[in-house]
């Protein structure tokens, strides 16, 4: 497997996509690719493990990784939803009639390529069953459709940044705490924006909730210097399909149509990037008051906009993949 792995890499494949296929986390490949570049293949050799045989067969961990990769443990009829060791320890007790300490399950869990998470959490109510279709029908036909037409596709997105949120690390003595001053208040500024895989990006900030006479604002803006026709690509949020919204589409007479992703699917919109770049380096500034966090909220937005080869990126993350992979000149 370690040979046929690097094989692959070297022959020009996504070091994601081999992982993907052999089951794998993607470091273990780069640690056989690190290993091949500096032994060859002989590196890659599997090597006599020291100390008592273990209680495993090669089988038995093909089985484990399985599970712990491809199912939650409800669907073991586990009370819990997260992958704990004391967890796994039960599942290979259950399965095998082999008992392990939480340390022996922890060496095996890091020997097949896991390392403990945090989890991503998304709703209950994302329909795989909406999702598919759009990557492999409805997106190659917008795409089709813009391309015949000679329309910019863009992704929009609505959120907000409040001046108590805060990220990053700083260095500091073990056992002193370093303290950071920044104001008690509690407020916040609500941002959209849009972005194409071109590296166009368009936003706008405003106090106040986010309204169809808010969206609507945004889309004058979109479309007052628009030299094509232009296609965005929204969620089925209620104020992208209010009756002023459809009104003005509707009198742009085809320069401009809107387009909804699946519910539930916040992750296929490239948009989101911007949320977490802008907040992050936001949230590593101290704020002192609601001028101050729109200052460097601005000022956030203004920098990504000098950044177009950045903003690409965004639609190489591997759920927004498929954009590019339906027509590559979008």
């Amino acid at each position: 497997m370690r040979n046929q792995a690097v094989k692959a890499v070297r022959n020009g494949q996504i070091v994601q996509s081999v992982a993907d296929a052999y089951g794998l986390n993607i470091r273990t490949v780069f640690r056989w690719l690190a290993a091949y570049a500096s032994g060859g293949q002989q590196a890659l050799q599997a090597k006599p493990i020291p100390g008592r045989p273990a209680k495993l067969s090669g089988e038995q961990l093909a089985w484990l990784a399985g599970a712990v990769r491809n199912h939650t443990p409800q669907q073991y009829r586990f009370e819990f939803a997260l992958w704990t060791l004391g967890l796994i320890s039960d599942l290979i007790e259950r399965r095998f009639n082999v008992s392990l300490s939480r340390a022996a399950v922890g060496r095996v869990m890091r020997t097949l390529g896991f390392t403990p998470q945090r989890p991503l959490y998304r709703a209950a109510q994302r329909d795989a069953l909406w999702v598919e279709p759009w990557q492999k029908e409805e997106f190659p036909a917008i795409a089709a459709e813009a391309k015949r037409v000679g329309a910019s596709i863009l992704f929009a997105d609505e959120a907000s940044i409040r001046s108590d949120y805060h990220a990053g690390t700083t260095w500091a003595p073990i056992g002193q705490t370093p303290v950071v001053e920044a104001t008690g208040r509690r407020f916040s500024l609500n941002m959209l924006s849009a972005v194409s895989a071109t590296g166009q990006f368009r936003f706008m900030v405003h106090e106040g909730s986010a309204t169809a006479k808010v969206f609507l604002e945004f889309l004058k803006r979109l479309m007052h210097d628009a030299r094509r026709p232009v296609f965005l690509i929204v969620d089925g949020h209620q104020i992208h399909k209010a009756k002023l919204i459809k009104d003005y589409v509707a009198a742009q007479d085809g320069r401009l149509k809107l387009f909804f992703l699946p519910p539930y699917s916040p992750h296929l919109n490239p948009d989101q990037q911007v949320w977490g770049n802008v907040k992050a380096r936001v949230a590593k500034r101290t704020v002192t008051s609601k001028e101050d966090l729109k200052a460097k909220v601005i000022s956030a937005l203004r920098r990504l906009q000098k950044l177009p080869t950045l903003i690409q990126g965004f639609f190489r993350h591997p759920h927004c993949r498929y954009i590019g992979e339906t027509d590559p000149a979008i």
